[in-house]
């Protein structure tokens, strides 16, 4: 099944006023675009952890009069072409790195439209000084941003620690005049990031949010959230995409901030008199 088939799932569910419940089961359908079509209401309850009863009041509150219209809609709306079996099965190593390629094939179909990271991109170019969220999985995207913002922006914090002090840093962050806060959200999902957001945004912080679903629980936290897809083939979650979404923001970042260019030129000429680097 080609990203076409993610992406027509994605825009069925597109604008619908969903439950938890029935979030769990539209991202369940999008992680497993190919197999949708051929499983039954049980095997698709399963598969997402739910009820059957669900599943059935899932079809209908997208529009369908149940579950086999449903998959019936789906079946009818896959060319043949994506059909087609491959002549050999890939190992479970080139699987997940096939995984990773479509991800990135969402995000570009994604990115299309660029008004949403552009948007992003002057809201925190905006924030002085401004504060990055992520927490365990997330930790990472969130540093990477972090090392990388602090190039062009003057004022960028790392929040990548839990506890009682994130709080604290989230006012602290807000009283030296934060007007945004950027959070990478990464399955499996914190319940303090989403806590933390929640607080956040009752600050009067507008929360941009890296997530790997437009369906994962920080979405309802979230101002702006732009979707990235993690990798499940392996035994733990691969980030390339929310990895090169963060990397966008930061190009769409410094495209609202004044003397970006010069600062970056600045700092190779201190770094070729310092030896900073081997190359």
């Amino acid at each position: 099944m080609s990203e076409s088939a993610a992406a027509r799932l994605q825009a069925l569910f597109d604008g619908k006023r969903l439950t938890p419940t029935q979030r769990r089961i539209a991202h369940c359908m999008v992680r497993g675009a190919a197999e949708v079509p051929y499983l039954s209401s049980v095997e698709l309850a399963e598969l997402a952890g739910v009820s059957q009863p669900s599943v059935t009041r899932f079809a209908v509150a997208l529009g369908f009069d149940g579950y086999p219209a449903l998959r019936r809609h789906l079946r009818e709306s896959t060319p043949a072409s994506e059909s087609t079996a491959p002549e050999s099965e890939p190992n479970e190593y080139q699987q997940a790195v096939a995984g990773e390629i479509e991800n990135l094939r969402r995000l570009a179909d994604f990115l299309a439209d660029p008004a949403p990271v552009e948007r992003a991109g002057a809201l925190l170019a905006a924030s002085r000084p401004l504060p990055v969220l992520g927490l365990r999985a997330a930790a990472s995207q969130a540093f990477g941003f972090s090392y990388f913002a602090a190039k062009v922006h003057p004022d960028v914090r790392l929040l990548d620690e839990g506890g009682t002090m994130l709080g604290d840093r989230l006012d602290a962050a807000r009283r030296a005049g934060a007007s945004t806060l950027l959070c990478f959200a990464l399955p499996r999902h914190p319940r303090e990031v989403v806590e933390a957001l929640a607080y956040a945004r009752s600050l009067g912080l507008t929360v941009v949010t890296v997530a790997d679903s437009s369906f994962a629980p920080v979405a309802a936290h979230s101002d702006l959230l732009l979707p990235a897809a993690v990798g499940t083939g392996l035994a733990f979650d691969t980030a390339c995409a929310p990895m090169l979404l963060g990397r966008v923001l930061l190009e769409a970042m410094a495209d609202h901030i004044p003397g970006a260019e010069s600062r970056l030129e600045e700092f190779d000429t201190q770094a070729a008199a310092r030896g900073l680097f081997a190359d």
